[in-house]
């Protein structure tokens, strides 16, 4: 058991945590939540050590050993896939390239003077290697691996060549690997597939560790977490559930917390109604004295501080005609590698189309190619005469002059607009008080997301092409994004790996699997939701 009592830790003038205590039970697992800048990494890094509180204890069992995934991992590189998982992993991992640089020393003719010690060495790491499992260290790397979306030749390949996504995925798998005895996890979905994500929830839920991680995803976390402990004003509040059960117990908190002020506001306001009726009335003064004593002697109960989800009220977009996009024959392909032959699809008003498919099936392709990021290699892409087109792809942050406020980029693309309408905006993506004030060069990557998409449905477009619009997003923003797009009149594409976005929104589904090998994009004129059901599956080519 892992035990934190009575923390308390300060960053500069701000108070993250003031005699907090939580525990985690052996193979417990857990959901750490709180808004940004809650202190949910300090936390994590307490527990291994790193951060050290300013008061109080963090306790764990001696011997436990740790496995931290974190959004700011080194740089990769030098090693193949495989050997930098392995490498990263812990103990086993650390043993398991001594005994090659052994098997080495024991061929090297330069090194026979040593081989009494050479030997005695090998025997000790070799012992120790196979009681942690190492002899299929090898094999459960390359599993994990492939759960987490790695085709063989990547894995052989040198990890310098990948993407930053891809390299936070070796840093999952390291961790997955090592079978430690905690996994802290935080945000292991933010670079993952739909595919992915539905691997690391089964092998989360399914591993004997225990597990604390944060999560944007709330699918994920109902399916992974059986508690939820909210960082909330300093304190370490526990829920016994998931995600789902904790909105309803704070909802119920926060009603009882507002009716419990209310209740003594009235109160108060009854007493002092009376005071001033008879304070200087000769019969009721020494009454009066005895109720304005009363009233000094209460301990004032602080307004509930409520959280909200506020969508933003959409403009109404210009009308779009029936056709807002049309692909005929369009054919795709990167050098040997064909993404599509001749694709027939069509986008028409009203429709909310999600484009669905394996890693690497072309689902970014399809939206670039539609939202003219992309040419076609032959076919046509047209879009309708009065669509107004909106593109949202990670891309799409560049726009931000970084030397900016976010305020001032605000104002540099809507000069016209009121103040207070670019605050309610601003405010909506969540962007409130000091927030408006910050320069863009030092917003995290969720932060420069929501500017983005606040910039672009300021002035709504008619027709949103959305690439992973979620990612990075917190689950307050994610809400809101998905409770404001509800209202959204005009017509949507999207790739989204976000159940919650993909329930929400969806009135169309286009599964992309089959046509890198010359098959026909699969269609269903229906929601997501029905499609899951009539495959069984929450993506394409999963059991259900």
């Amino acid at each position: 058991m892992i035990s934190l009592t009575n923390l308390s830790k300060r960053h500069g003038h701000q108070a993250l945590f003031v005699d907090a205590s939580m525990q985690l039970n052996p193979g417990e697992k857990v959901g750490l939540v709180g808004p940004n800048g809650a202190g949910k990494s300090t936390l994590f890094r307490m527990i291994t050590g790193e951060d050290p509180p300013d008061v109080g204890e963090v306790t764990l069992p001696r011997r436990t050993t740790i496995g931290y995934f974190r959004q700011d991992m080194e740089e990769l590189g030098g090693r193949t896939v495989l050997d930098e998982t392995i490498a990263g992993c812990g103990e086993v991992g650390t043993l398991h390239h001594e005994l090659a640089d052994l098997e080495r020393d024991l061929a090297d003719p330069d090194k026979a003077d040593q081989l009494e010690r050479i030997l005695q060495r090998f025997g000790d790491v070799q012992a120790r290697y196979q009681d942690l499992g190492g002899y299929e260290l090898e094999a459960r790397a390359k599993e994990i691996l492939h759960g987490l979306g790695f085709a063989d030749e990547q894995i052989a390949g040198d990890t310098a060549a990948l993407s930053g996504g891809w390299k936070m995925r070796v840093g999952i798998a390291r961790v997955l690997l090592g079978s430690f005895d905690v996994l802290l996890m935080d945000e292991p979905t933010n670079h993952l597939d739909i595919e992915s994500i539905l691997w690391l929830e089964k092998f989360l839920a399914d591993t004997r560790a225990t597990v604390l991680m944060t999560c944007h995803d709330r699918e994920f976390m109902n399916r992974v977490v059986s508690r939820i402990i909210d960082i909330d004003g300093g304190e370490l509040v526990s829920y016994t559930g998931d995600y789902d059960f904790l909105e309803q117990q704070q909802a119920q908190r926060a009603a009882q917390a507002e009716a419990a002020f209310s209740r003594q506001q009235a109160m108060i306001a009854k007493m002092q109604r009376f005071i001033d009726r008879f304070g200087t009335h000769v019969a009721k003064a020494a009454q009066a004295q005895s109720r304005a004593k009363q009233i000094e002697k209460i301990e004032r109960l602080d307004p509930p501080v409520k959280r909200e989800i506020v969508p933003f009220q959409l403009k109404e977009p210009p009308r779009v005609g029936e056709d807002v996009a049309t692909l005929v024959g369009v054919h795709k392909a990167y050098g040997a590698r064909v993404i599509y032959r001749g694709l027939d699809f069509e986008v028409k008003r009203g429709e909310r189309w999600c484009v669905m498919g394996r890693n690497g099936a072309g689902k970014t392709t399809l939206l670039k190619l539609v939202a003219g990021a992309a040419e076609s290699d032959s076919g046509t892409v047209r879009l309708g005469p009065s669509v107004k087109l909106g593109y949202f792809a990670q891309a799409a942050l560049d726009i931000l002059d970084p030397s900016r406020t976010v305020l001032e980029q605000v104002d540099h693309a809507f000069p016209l607009a009121s103040d207070g309408s670019k605050r309610n905006l601003l405010g909506a993506f969540q962007f409130s008080g000091h927030d408006v004030d910050k320069r863009i060069a030092v917003l995290s990557g969720g932060e420069r997301s929501r500017l983005v998409l606040a910039l672009m449905l300021f002035d709504p477009p008619n027709f949103l092409v959305l690439d992973e619009p979620t990612n990075h997003l917190d689950l307050v923003s994610k809400q809101m994004l998905v409770q404001t797009l509800r209202e959204f009149t005009g017509a949507m594409l999207f790739v989204s790996h976000d159940r919650t976005f993909l329930r929400g929104l969806a009135n169309r589904v286009l599964d992309v699997s089959a046509c890198a090998t010359g098959g026909a994009p699969q269609v269903y004129p229906g929601p997501y939701v029905d499609w899951v059901a009539k495959i069984g599956a929450e993506a394409p080519g999963l059991s259900g």
